[in-house]
């Protein structure tokens, strides 16, 4: 039968096309990219950046806002002051919990970085994600691994070091590789959102990240969870499943539980231990 009067086989065909044009873009964008890189900015330099762009984008409160601004930036204007005054030194960071961020900014500036800490815990479901969002959107993923394997930390720790000192095993296998990739970018933008958890409520849409020595934004800081999944729906952006499977908050398998009813969204990271953040944003 052809492609004619198989309706199947027009579909495949189609879409073997579009992601051949898919790829097209992807690989002219990485060309543009390569010609066009520049040396990254001194830190006084992006200071300042940091100082121009609380001026045009914080709310009245908010740490340098100015005097005359009557409302806080929305996400997608935070996002195209990024793309203006960083172009292509800007990466995402994403956990895979959902793909909100990566299209927001995807939106505005295709083919963006996206970084994903592939830790070697996640669970299947939070892979599943990060391989839909790089087939399935306009954005390049750039893996990030530890310095070590699951197995070299063993080795070098103990078996299962996240349950006698997730704190040093969230260092090893997050923070520091995270880290490490940022000296390539001059910002980094994240989904961090204030109604996640007291620790995150003061969060602002521009900062400077003393610890990783760039600029920080935060477009959804103002958003709510109902606002994430309303604009996922619109949109019909990549959710990981376990959103919908008692999971609000979603890191690595071993040190992540479902919430309760009426819980704090990050109730079930480190369950029982004294610690609500894994140091990515403290």
């Amino acid at each position: 039968m052809s492609t004619q009067t198989d309706p199947l086989a027009a579909l495949r065909a189609a879409a073997r096309e579009r992601t051949r044009a898919r790829d097209a873009a992807k690989a002219a964008d990485a060309e543009r990219r390569a010609a066009q890189a520049r040396p990254k900015r001194s830190a006084a330099a992006l200071r300042e950046i940091v100082r121009r762009g609380q001026a045009e984008l914080h709310g009245p409160g908010w740490p340098g806002a100015s005097p005359d601004a009557t409302r806080e930036a929305t996400a997608e204007e935070v996002v195209a002051w990024a793309a203006r005054e960083f172009g292509d030194s800007v990466a995402v960071a994403c956990s895979m919990a959902d793909a909100v961020l990566p299209h927001v900014v995807a939106a505005i500036k295709p083919w963006v970085d996206v970084l994903f800490l592939d830790t070697g815990y996640h669970f299947a479901e939070t892979y599943g994600t990060r391989d839909a969002v790089e087939t399935g959107m306009d954005v390049t993923i750039v893996d990030i691994t530890p310095r070590q394997t699951v197995a070299e930390q063993d080795a070098a720790h103990g078996k299962d070091l996240w349950s006698r000192d997730p704190g040093l095993c969230c260092q090893l296998r997050k923070v520091e590789p995270l880290h490490d990739r940022l000296a390539g970018y001059e910002v980094w933008v994240t989904g961090v959102r204030r109604e996640e958890a007291p620790t995150r409520s003061a969060t602002p849409l521009v900062a400077w990240d003393e610890k990783n020595g760039l600029v920080k934004i935060n477009p959804l800081a103002a958003w709510t969870f109902d606002e994430l999944l309303a604009y996922a729906t619109k949109h019909g952006v990549i959710l990981n499943p376990l959103l919908n499977d008692g999971y609000p908050s979603i890191g690595c398998a071993p040190c992540t539980r479902r919430v309760a009813p009426g819980e704090d969204p990050r109730a079930g990271r480190w369950a029982g231990l004294d610690k609500t953040e894994c140091g990515l944003h403290v």
